[in-house]
């Protein structure tokens, strides 16, 4: 360009200066948030775009629409905000984001990107996963979170990931088990992988593990956590061993747990049958009753096998058989042996065959027939108990009778001597309290509990002689009429079972 002569020197040297910065900024590439430059920022190749390793702070702007794999790796991307990408990537099916010192992600983050499969957020800051954080990606089946410092989950961070089948969380800072992905109502449905090793994690819902199908306890790690031994965590991985699920064969010698005493030694699980006395682990068998529908489960490893069951003698089920026959009581449904009205002679060992592409299984279940009813044995139950509770009510009854007697006849004005003494000598065989007149003789007595035989009392009157013999009342012998009427009640008492004290 051309100046004019009369141009100040200040006003040339600052032109000069402009016109050297412009040529030096364009030297510079722009690789800190600028647009897409597969020539000197990122490389290229077909509907792949790896710009990793390129100290980027931003995700590069203005990607093309047909980008199926997009890596910016190893770079210096600390967020990834609501519009990393303005427009949508319809074609975006992975995404690698690993170490880049990510600190935080927008709820928004993923909206352009719903056909999602992989993605990779590993070996970053990330602190705590939101709410809802990845509800766009209803496609994913991998993600990536492990080697972060995760140490809060929101329960409903993953809603909407219907399609996820592998989730890496190891190496973080996670105290809860987040039971809400494997748990029935609530689970992932395609999830077979879920990895919470190397965490901190202290308890285990262990009763909501064991009615896990097997298929997903197969690929449930959480080996190298800080969990309390004690021998309930030691039946569950003994015999997630004994099924040789991957979870527990892979790493045997990395499940650890602490001991709950001052010292806080670390011990292997599997030898706490030894440290803490924990009994060996035994598969029980499956007990049953008469007539009752009992279903036998093929557990297997993994999903979608074809499975085919024997009956106790090498006897194969038709895999035709359906619960519609009348004439069949074993039929399989949905891979499940279900038994109809069993019977004694059902008990044995039942094995099922299932057989995949990639693995081949055979379980063994050992069933046991009760020889009655469920609902018969319970109202055995019931008749003892209502017979015990009869025999107590007798024994009270008794007691009552024996110490608790009516007035006695002595304390009636109205009756002579003569009654007076008769009715004494009644009343001290039906009560254990001596009369007034017999204090002195009966305290030389030893008192004891005897049962009168009725032929002993033919001829007494209902009269016993404290010495032993006999005595009988002539004015009884001349004839009924003159027998009183407490002697006859006497004569009714002693005839009586009850015991009677003398």
């Amino acid at each position: 360009f051309f100046l004019h002569s009369a141009t100040p020197p200040t006003t040339l040297w600052c032109i000069r200066w402009a016109v050297c910065l412009s040529f030096i900024l364009a030297l510079i590439p722009r690789s800190r948030g600028s647009m897409l430059n597969c020539h000197k920022m990122c490389i290229c190749a077909s509907n792949i775009v790896s710009c990793s390793k390129m100290n980027l702070t931003m995700v590069p702007s203005e990607l093309p629409n047909y980008t199926a794999v997009l890596d910016i790796s190893f770079n210096e991307i600390t967020g990834l905000r609501a519009q990393w990408t303005k427009h949508k990537l319809p074609n975006l099916h992975n995404l690698l984001l690993s170490h880049n010192g990510l600190l935080f992600i927008s709820s928004e983050a993923f909206i352009f990107v719903k056909q999602l499969r992989y993605l990779d957020l590993s070996s970053n800051k990330l602190r705590q996963l939101d709410e809802f954080i990845f509800e766009p990606l209803l496609h994913l089946e991998v993600l990536l979170l492990y080697n972060n410092q995760i140490s809060q989950i929101d329960r409903t961070a993953f809603s909407g990931l219907s399609g996820l089948q592998k989730l890496y969380l190891s190496q973080n800072q996670v105290s809860r088990f987040p039971l809400e992905l494997v748990k029935d109502k609530s689970r992932q449905d395609k999830l077979s992988l879920l990895d919470l090793s190397s965490n901190r994690i202290k308890v285990l819902p262990i009763q909501d593990l064991q009615a896990l199908p097997a298929w997903i306890k197969n690929g449930l790690y959480f080996h190298n956590n800080t969990l309390i031994c004690d021998c309930e965590l030691y039946s569950l991985m003994a015999h997630w061993y004994i099924r040789r699920l991957n979870s527990a064969v892979d790493f045997k010698d990395e499940h650890t747990c602490v001991h709950p005493g001052p010292d806080k030694r670390v011990l292997r699980l599997y030898g706490l049958n030894t440290h803490m006395n924990c009994s060996t682990f035994k598969e029980t068998d499956q007990e049953a009753y008469l007539e009752q529908t009992l279903t036998l489960s093929c557990d297997t490893k993994q999903r979608k096998m074809s499975k085919t069951w024997m009956l106790p003698g090498n006897i194969l089920v038709p895999p035709d058989s359906n619960q519609g026959d009348t004439n069949n009581d074993k039929f399989v449904k949905n891979g499940n042996l279900e038994i109809k009205s069993i019977r004694p002679e059902d008990s044995g060992v039942y094995t099922c065959f299932a057989v995949s592409e990639y693995l081949n299984e055979t379980l063994y279940v050992v069933v046991k027939v009760h020889n009655f009813t469920l609902n018969g044995n319970g109202e055995t139950l019931n008749t003892a108990y209502t017979t015990l509770v009869g025999c107590l009510a007798s024994v009270v009854l008794v007691l009552i009778y024996l110490y608790l007697t009516p007035c006695r006849c002595f304390c009636c004005p109205d009756q002579g001597k003569k009654n007076q003494h008769e009715d004494s000598i009644h009343s001290s065989m039906l009560s254990a309290t001596p009369t007034h007149e017999d204090m002195a003789t009966k305290a030389e007595l030893n008192r004891h509990v005897a049962f009168i035989d009725p032929k002993d009392l033919q001829g007494q009157n209902g009269k016993v002689n404290p010495n032993g013999d006999e005595e009988v009342d002539e004015e009884a012998m001349q004839g009924k009429g003159k027998r009183k009427k407490s002697v006859a009640d006497s004569i009714s008492s002693a005839f009586s079972d009850t015991p009677i004290v003398v």
